[in-house]
């Protein structure tokens, strides 16, 4: 594990004085190099349900937790670090603030793509899950306000760490901190660059963009109302992708849907996974990538990246777009 002689004690909490959050008493996390607060969220007497168990049988296991919600996510300064080297040492620190394990899991073991999109996780750039490689845990301790749980995600890009905590319960609602939100710095990491529909991005931007951990949306594509067919035409972004999985055989990337919040939820998760499964197929059957490299799945509504009350804004959230999800042996 690289280290740093900076160490950065975080209490964790709501509100941000001079770099150093503020929280719930008697918890305290250190990291062992550089970290921002990207963004944080507070929510009074809330109802959340915590993930306890792995995504299988269609549904993830949870208990529902109430009290007050506070949500950071940090990114830290840990190129070099595993996901595993992050996780022991802030577990260390949170069972000797006298928190006990309730489950903890690994990537595949969690159940991959659809533990990550069906917990709660910040959205981008504030809070990166690399899909094929990130670790989770929920603990809970006994607190003089009542039970206090938590919930930790652990993931990272090629040039950072990244840890996102959920805590609930505590203190009552009177004492309550204030919600605040911090923005994230400025940097060189870049969420969702996207392929221009009049030209096609060279396949090592394509490359860069992806292994840095970032999502590419496929602008260009276009569909009927309704319809989970591609239409008809040439489409400059996917000749790109193609272009660069056929240059690199070892890779291989995950095709997600989403949709805007109209209609059910049952039938918009249906769509967007027909939509990114006929891309999909485009690519294998137009375009020559080998079926192995590409997978499609969908997440409907879930991840909007713009406001669903504007038809611009449901137009945006309407995409298809690329993730880096595995290296082939």
């Amino acid at each position: 594990m690289k280290t740093s002689p900076l160490h950065v004690a975080l209490c964790l909490c709501a509100g941000l004085s001079a770099g150093v959050l503020h929280a719930a008493p008697q918890l305290t996390l250190q990291f062992p190099a550089a970290a921002v607060a990207t963004m944080q969220r507070s929510e009074a007497l809330a109802s959340f349900r915590l993930p306890i168990g792995p995504f299988q049988n269609g549904q993830i296991a949870s208990e529902l937790t109430e009290g007050n919600l506070h949500q950071t996510a940090w990114r830290i300064d840990l190129p070099d670090a595993s996901t595993l080297e992050v996780t022991n040492a802030l577990r260390a620190q949170i069972t000797a603030a006298g928190f006990t394990v309730m489950f903890e899991c690994e990537t595949q073991a969690c159940g991959g793509y659809d533990f990550r999109y069906g917990s709660d996780v910040l959205a981008e750039p504030d809070m990166h899950v690399d899909l094929g490689d990130f670790r989770y845990m929920a603990a809970q301790r006994a607190g003089p306000d009542g039970r206090e749980y938590l919930g930790l995600m652990v993931s990272k890009s090629p040039e950072n760490a990244y840890v996102q905590l959920t805590q609930i319960g505590g203190a009552s609602a009177a004492n309550a901190p204030t919600p605040a939100v911090t923005p994230a710095q400025t940097g060189n990491f870049s969420l969702k660059p996207t392929v221009a529909p009049d030209a096609p991005k060279a396949d090592t931007d394509i490359g860069k963009t992806l292994d840095l951990g970032a999502s590419l949306v496929l602008e260009d594509l276009v569909f009927g109302s309704g319809s989970a067919a591609l239409s008809e035409g040439s489409y400059p972004s996917l000749a790109a992708l193609a272009q660069w999985l056929q240059a690199n055989p070892d890779k291989a990337v995950t095709l997600v849907g989403h949709t805007d919040a109209s209609g059910g939820m049952a039938s918009n998760i249906a769509l967007s996974k027909k939509r990114a499964e006929s891309v999909r197929q485009s690519l294998i059957a137009q375009y020559g990538v080998g079926s192995g490299q590409v997978s499609a799945n969908g997440v409907g509504p879930l991840a909007p990246r713009a406001s669903n009350q504007t038809p611009e804004g449901q137009q945006q959230n309407r995409r298809v777009e690329v993730v880096l999800t595995s290296t082939l042996q």
